[in-house]
């Protein structure tokens, strides 16, 4: 009233079923504010419709828009409904975007906005089919691209990429919906990678940044695309055969989730797709579907772990042991960031001879598990692998061969106990094995380095998609729809190691998560960190949230080597490279592997690239003199073989040999002699390197009586090979070489069975 100046007739009190927003049956909660927006009563209304008078913003009808609401957050209501004061109380506002725009501008559908209406008619253009704006088929599916056409412009650009995880998978679930609608509207080639360009003219004014990316969201689109596209085909051929047989209109009948599988698990089809199409023909999914869906997932999994039993660490009552072990020990604490040695005691002693068991004292030979109250040893996480060291009592030794969690609490050393034994309660002495550390740090400094690197050459679009900090080498994968040329590698490796030459400082600072996102730090999207991180900042090149363990100054990396770099998925690319002493290794490894090749040439090792590219050169030029004496062995041996033709009831055939050719000099061959024959019948072989080609030809002519996929199967057989193939043209192999000429003269007598 005081702000906006309404009277009481636009403020209504609608009570706690309408105004009280809660979490669920527990959590916060508190009175929400909601504010509607009046589109006129000339709109229908059901309750009018049914005689009764419309219930204003309480109504279910298109009236009345809710365009705001405001969540006084107050209070926290615990499983008995007893609600309390919250400490803080907050208030979580949402307005929504669409709707504003569409009260601004006088539309009754958020899809008639500027917003998404230039998406709409530009994808109708492309179908060639008109959009209505009302909720036919047609319309529908140009709405449901035109919006994922933007989420996915939006996605892409902010770094996530197609996946069967996490994020990724909520991006390849939106753009597979979108390509079913594209094929409902008759689109079957690729269509989404074109919509990236339209989405980007309509917000460039606001999200300047998509204009630049619109190439690379292109490529990850047009990818993804072409990949499940003909998997969406075999689907929805699958589908329709369906319907063919059960109906089209499925009126509320249950989809069999044997066959929702076998879409699944033979075809690759989404179950989540597949039940849409099966939806949207009145079909439901029901407990019947879920108990045969069930049924047919067991026995696949039974199938596919044929007897394997999980390891024993992981099976029988190891989860709960460690459940007991971390909710009864006080957390380790972690030292190493300062020392590599120090003095622990043990906590606890788990045995895994037989059965995960916790064990008082353990002896000469074992292999444990040791829990120590603190601990100069790094366990692995972060992509950063375990240290190694030793562990030292009054009356034993032991090696620790690695170090890592137990859940995501409970640190753990797994040890090796090589002399004497150990105590539950006993004081020990913790080392870490230093050199190997060392790498460790080298290649995580180097990681993040790498990972700065590759955000300032590739574009601000690359995140870390996973790593592996090893002491002689390290892998990090990222976000990227595109190959990454040479020159960019260079690039990347040569800003890496400007940094190292220029010994930069690498400060580690512990502060609380918002004040690390505020101060720029880089965090890994969908990574959970507690409200205490450690940031790690190199200079002004790097900052990023990260827990490991890293070098005080750049310059001790000594040099970083790009290993390789390639695509492991859809839009994610893995680059290896080494550090230090690894560095060095792999460099002088490539200077000997020159100096040999510069030894053979006879030459200094700064010729080999001009003497090499000589030599290849050299190599095609006597390459293409072969290939052209072979054919011209082969066009006068298929003229002797034209010459040869017999005749097998009134058909021309061919049957014989022209050695030394491959499949496809095999081919060109086999096209000389339809060409020379004209009317006929060929089946030529070829025997090299010790197998045998074998191509029959029928010329078309003669394809309603012959088949040359059939006679190649016949021939083949009795060559002791395989193969198939079309009407006019078909191809097999075979390595029993002393079978091929008898194999031939069967062609003679297939022409006169079938021809007969």
């Amino acid at each position: 009233k005081k702000v906006a100046g309404f009277g009481n007739d636009r403020i209504l009190r609608l009570g706690e079923k309408d105004n009280f927003w809660a979490m669920g049956d527990h959590g916060p909660c508190g009175p929400c504010s909601e504010v509607h927006f009046h589109q006129g009563d000339h709109l229908p209304c059901a309750e009018e419709a049914a005689g009764r008078k419309c219930l204003g913003p309480a109504c279910e009808c298109d009236r009345w828009l809710e365009i705001w609401n405001l969540v006084f957050m107050q209070f926290y209501c615990d499983t008995t409904g007893t609600r309390t004061p919250l400490p803080r109380p907050s208030i979580d506002t949402g307005m929504g975007l669409e709707r504003i725009a569409a009260v601004m501008q006088g539309k009754l559908s958020n899809y008639d906005t500027d917003l998404l209406r230039p998406l709409v008619d530009r994808v109708a253009t492309l179908s060639g089919k008109p959009y209505g704006g009302a909720d036919s088929e047609d319309d529908v599916s140009m709405r449901v691209i035109a919006d994922h056409a933007r989420a996915t412009t939006f996605l892409i650009g902010d770094g996530v990429t197609p996946s069967n995880e996490w994020r990724g998978y909520v991006l390849r679930r939106i753009m597979r919906r979108a390509m079913r609608h594209g094929r409902r509207l008759g689109l079957r080639e690729p269509f989404l990678y074109k919509s990236i360009d339209w989405v980007a003219a309509v917000m460039k004014s606001a999200y300047p940044e998509l204009m630049p990316e619109r190439a690379r969201i292109q490529e990850v689109v047009r990818q993804e695309e072409e990949r499940f596209a003909q998997t969406l085909d075999v689907g929805m051929e699958k589908i329709e055969e369906f319907f063919t047989a059960q109906g089209r209109q499925g009126q509320g009948r249950a989809i069999d989730g044997k066959f929702l599988f076998t879409l699944y698990d033979t075809y690759g089809f989404p179950r989540d797709l597949a039940e849409e199409v099966l939806q949207d023909a009145g079909w439901r999914v029901t407990d019947a579907t879920e108990v045969t869906w069930k049924r047919e997932m067991d026995a696949q999994r039974e199938r596919a772990r044929a007897g394997a039993a999980f390891a024993a660490e992981e099976g029988g009552d190891g989860s709960g042991l460690y459940h007991r072990l971390a909710a009864d020990i006080t957390p380790v604490q972690f030292v190493g960031y300062e020392t590599l040695t120090s003095p622990a005691r043990i906590l606890a002693l788990v045995d895994g001879t037989d059965g995960l068991r916790r064990v008082t004292e353990v002896a000469e030979g074992a292999e444990v598990e040791v829990i120590l109250d603190r601990t100069p040893a790094y366990a692995e996480s972060g992509g950063q692998m375990g240290d190694t060291g030793a562990l030292v009592g009054r009356n034993g030794r032991g090696e620790i061969v690695d170090t890592y969690y137990r859940g995501p609490k409970l640190l753990v050393h797994r040890v090796r106990v090589s002399s004497g034994g150990f105590r539950e309660g006993e004081d020990v002495a913790v080392s870490v094995e230093s050199p190997r550390r060392q790498g460790l740090r080298q290649h995580h400094t180097g990681t993040h380095l790498l990972h700065a690197a590759l955000r300032k050459v590739l574009g601000s679009h690359v995140a870390q998609a996973g790593s592996l900090v090893a002491p002689d080498h390290l892998r990090f994968d990222f976000s990227h729809g595109a190959a990454v040329k040479d020159r960019e590698v260079e690039q990347i490796e040569d800003l890496v190691n400007e940094q190292v030459q220029a010994n930069v400082q690498v400060t580690r600072q512990e502060m609380d998560l918002d004040e690390a996102l505020r101060s720029g730090a880089l965090a890994l999207f969908g990574e959970k960190y507690g409200q205490r991180v450690a940031v790690i900042r190199i200079g002004d090149f790097s900052v990023e949230l990260c827990g490991g363990t890293h070098l005080d100054q750049t310059g001790q990396i000594g040099l970083l080597k790009v290993a390789s770099e390639g695509a492991v998925a859809s839009g994610v690319r893995r680059v290896e490279a080494v550090a230090g002493p690894a560095a060095l290794a792999a460099v002088a490894r490539q200077e000997r592997a020159l100096k040999e090749a510069a030894d053979i040439l006879k030459i200094s090792p700064g010729e080999v690239p001009q003497r090499l590219r000589k030599l290849v050169d050299e190599q095609r030029a006597l390459e293409k003199q072969l290939q052209e004496m072979e054919a011209r062995l082969a066009r006068s041996r298929a003229d002797e073989l034209v010459d040869g033709a017999r005749q097998v009831n009134g058909v021309a055939v061919i049957a014989g040999r022209v050695d030394g050719l491959d499949a496809e000099g095999l081919r060109t061959v086999v096209d000389r002699l339809r060409e020379r024959l004209g009317s006929g019948i060929i089946c030529v072989a070829s025997v090299q390197d010790g197998r045998a080609n074998l191509v029959a030809a029928v010329s078309k002519d003669l394809i309603p009586r012959f088949h040359a996929g059939r006679l190649i199967q016949e021939v083949a057989k009795a060559a002791g090979g395989s193969g198939g193939g079309r009407p006019e043209l078909a191809q097999a192999g075979t390595k029993e070489l002393g079978r091929v000429d008898q194999a031939l003269q069967i062609v003679y007598e297939f022409v006169g069975r079938v021809g007969g």
